[in-house]
């Protein structure tokens, strides 16, 4: 009879471990995202967001890119796709990922310290110029196996397959099909610029990508990996948060075949068919989410302020214009100005708009925190990311096309908003990350 205490204790026991196990993995993972997290907003702030700042006035003061290294500009464009919004998706990535033993902290840990310093190296080389030859291609060389290891650990995730469903449901849905061509364009695009960076430390003689490659590099980097990931998370959550219907099948296929074959287009240099290719997977996509549709019932903006819905609705009112602003530009830019717009209304209207809304949202969560520091602080970072975007996409084409020579002067201006507004979204949510649990008993008003 004594048997059965014993069993019992040992049960207890062994699920108390289990239990420890699980909280303990769990720990890891979240501070892991919170390293992910800090290190995207280092390199959102300063060398991103500050350096763009500096390259505005300078180039606001010269009307025009006048002496301005071309390394400055990509130094810049570097640091925020692949140190901000890289670091974001790579840290998210791996929080989703199911745990598997010890790789739930070894594979995050090193791919992360590869890409952090593959970023900060590539930003010092471009911007000071320190050993290029040697630091470009070993920048990018740490970007690339940081990918892989990425992709490593996604491939211990298993599907379920369809023959243990007597319903047969998909085998993947559509949101994830997004995420995965996202994948693949970061995939690409790491072995892109791995390859023109050997080819530069081999035998160029500028440390920047020449213009033309350049151009098709942006396609890549924006088209190909940016918008398929943001529109496969956008698939996955809005529906929940926007209490709408899920997104329309047909249209979201479509709209990732025009977008897959705008990219190729562009890289291939085919410019006008690409952009009137990416112009329509933009409205595609804005009618397969649904975003005009009538809500079924109340947004989920628990935590957060409550013009959630609102600036979901304008970032992709934003990619529709850096749609047909592409278009534009392909027919008519002559001094970059169009161009400028194009991928600004894009990188920051669209990109930026979702990250600093949806963030907020559930960065917190993710971290193991019930909400954002401060909804006020959330609503002025957006306000004045607004207003930045919207004063620079109006003023690059008519002074860098010459068309009113007044908005070089407020170019400086918009740049300042923008720059007030990454700040107060990374005061918000560095704040969330120390308090913790206890950001709830501050402002939440």
């Amino acid at each position: 009879m004594a048997i059965f205490p014993i069993i019992d204790a040992t049960f207890s026991t062994d699920a108390m471990n289990s239990m420890q196990v699980i909280v303990t993995r769990e720990r890891q993972k979240s501070l892991m995202l919170r390293a992910w997290i800090l290190s995207g907003l280092f390199f959102m702030a300063l060398p991103g967001t500050l350096l763009g700042f500096s390259n505005l006035m300078a180039i606001s003061t010269h009307h025009g890119l006048g002496s301005l290294p071309a390394a400055w500009i990509q130094g810049h464009g570097h640091a925020q796709v692949y140190g901000w919004i890289g670091s974001f998706i790579l840290g998210i990535g791996f929080y989703s990922q199911p745990s598997h033993g010890r790789s739930v902290i070894r594979i995050p840990l090193a791919c992360f310290v590869l890409w952090s310093s593959g970023v900060a190296m590539r930003w010092a080389a471009s911007i000071y110029g320190w050993y290029w030859r040697v630091l470009f291609p070993i920048s990018a060389g740490f970007e690339v196996i940081a990918v892989l290891l990425f992709i490593i650990a996604a491939s211990h995730h298993k599907l379920p397959s369809p023959a243990q469903d007597k319903q047969a449901k998909p085998r993947m849905e559509l949101w994830m099909v997004s995420v995965l061509l996202g994948t693949a364009g970061l995939t690409a695009m790491v072995i892109f610029n791995f390859v023109e960076c050997v080819r530069l430390a081999m035998g160029g003689t500028l440390l920047a990508f020449p213009h033309a490659l350049d151009q098709k590099y942006l396609v890549l980097l924006a088209w190909g990996f940016l918008v398929p990931v943001v529109w496969g998370f956008s698939a996955r959550w809005l529906p929940t948060f926007l209490a709408i219907s899920k997104p329309h099948a047909r249209l979201f296929r479509e709209a990732l075949i025009l977008d897959f074959a705008g990219v190729l287009c562009g890289v291939a240099g085919w410019t006008k068919v690409a952009t009137i290719l990416l112009a329509l997977s933009t409205v595609a996509i804005g009618l397969s989410l649904h975003l005009a549709q009538r809500p079924h019932g109340a947004a989920k903006v628990q935590g957060i302020h409550p013009s959630f819905p609102k600036f979901i609705r304008l970032a992709y009112a934003w990619l529709v214009i850096a749609g047909s602003m592409g278009i534009w530009a392909a027919i008519a830019d002559q001094h970059g100005g169009i161009w400028g717009a194009s991928r600004h209304a894009l990188t920051v209207g669209f990109a930026a708009t979702m990250v600093f809304t949806i963030g907020p949202r559930i960065l917190p969560h993710f971290a193991g925190i019930y909400g954002i520091f401060s909804k006020r602080l959330m609503f002025v970072s957006l306000l004045f990311l607004q207003a930045g975007c919207t004063l620079r996409v109006l003023s690059e084409p008519l002074a860098y096309e010459g068309i009113l020579p007044f908005a070089w002067k407020t170019l400086p201006i918009s740049g300042m908003l923008e720059l007030g507004g990454v700040l107060v979204f990374a005061v918000n949510i560095v704040l969330t990350f120390l308090l913790g649990r206890s950001a709830l008993a501050h402002a939440h008003a």
